[in-house]
């Protein structure tokens, strides 16, 4: 069992993330998909029991946690709602006061990623508001992740982190490197990213033209209803800048 825990722990976030996020199609969560894979990541970490690894035990937290958001991340319509504008008081408190015991206890142990993004979820669910976000100890958790799991996306997070703490220019220069390196060119959240950068750093022509990059990837109908509102709203301050 110990030498097929990490295949098995892959498959079972693979389900899981394709019910948080739909890669195709119209609503962007599967709930269905989401419950089994926390009733896997449960029943795996019973057989491991009375000692299970800190990974497992992360990946269950980590799901737990993501999953107590749920009912917040779409309006009735199923559009998509930012994390920092979800009503709050739909999470789901009992999974969160499930999660965080976890999460301790993966942190004890010898933390992997999972552990490690289960403790960035766990500083989002522990925050009254978004306002109240400890957002450095988010790039702090960020930079422990990319040493012990370098990726693009891993990049790519930790630059929003970033733009939280230190303005979206200094995300716009990290997402430059990510840009260079070619990885995550046809990555539709890269250039989603991009615009919202150059939104907030008040450049709308150069906004624009990212969102039109991120629509032409984007797959699932949810995603790109966002993506057009906010397409939308950058043209419409392009024109009031001209005019």
């Amino acid at each position: 069992m110990p030498e097929r825990l990490e295949a098995v722990l892959t498959v079972i976030y693979l389900i899981f993330n394709e019910g948080y996020a739909a890669t195709r199609g119209g609503p962007l969560l599967r709930a269905d998909l989401c419950v089994e894979a926390i009733r896997l990541g449960r029943l795996v970490r019973a057989l491991m029991m009375p000692a299970p690894p800190a990974e497992e035990t992360g990946l269950l937290a980590l799901m737990l946690l993501h999953d107590s958001r749920r009912d917040a991340r779409l309006n009735p319509e199923g559009d998509l709602i930012l994390l920092d504008e979800q009503d709050r008081s739909l999470w789901k408190r009992e999974q969160i006061a499930e999660a965080l015991p976890l999460v301790a206890e993966a942190l004890r142990g010898t933390p992997g990623p999972y552990s490690i993004q289960a403790a960035i979820a766990a500083v989002h669910c522990q925050a009254p508001r978004a306002e109240n976000t400890d957002w450095p100890q988010i790039v702090a958790l960020y930079g422990v992740l990319e040493r012990i799991q370098p990726s693009p996306i891993v990049s790519l997070n930790r630059a929003v982190a970033v733009a939280m703490v230190e303005g979206p220019e200094r995300a716009l220069r990290l997402l430059d490197v990510l840009d260079r390196s070619g990885q995550l060119e046809d990555y539709h959240l890269l250039h989603a990213t991009r615009a919202d950068m150059l939104r907030r750093a008040g450049s709308p022509r150069e906004a624009a033209a990212a969102y039109v990059r991120a629509l032409s990837l984007a797959t699932n109908d949810s995603e790109r209803r966002f993506l057009e509102r906010r397409l939308s709203e950058v043209q419409g301050d392009n024109k009031n800048a001209r005019s």
